[in-house]
């Protein structure tokens, strides 16, 4: 039977516990983007849980960051495409030809 793709939450939640966090731990770790506070303990639950995704670029950056963990993968993990790559985005042909070769290399 093949493994289930894993989720941005799932990947959070693995990272966080072979660290030795805490959800409080880690939340208290991620600062919000707006006002600067902390992410609380039950958004990160709900991140982990999978019924909520990270709402912006910079927490993915965050989780990244504190977890030790490529951006990239987690950018994948949670389908965004990050803001300062899709704002140089402009050639139509391009994107097409690079968004090709990203499925192929991923689906070998």
């Amino acid at each position: 039977m093949p493994a289930q793709p894993t989720t941005f939450g799932q990947a959070v939640a693995k990272a966080r516990k072979a660290k030795g966090l805490s959800q409080k731990e880690l939340a208290a770790l991620i600062v919000k983007d707006e006002g600067g506070g902390s992410i609380s303990p039950q958004y990160l639950n709900d991140i982990e849980h999978d019924r909520r995704s990270p709402t912006s670029d910079h927490l993915i950056k965050q989780f990244a960051k504190v977890l030790d963990e490529d951006e990239g993968y987690l950018f994948v993990l949670a389908g965004k495409i990050p803001d300062d790559i899709r704002k140089k985005a402009k050639d139509r042909d391009k994107i097409v030809e690079s968004f090709a070769n990203f499925r192929r290399t991923i689906t070998k």
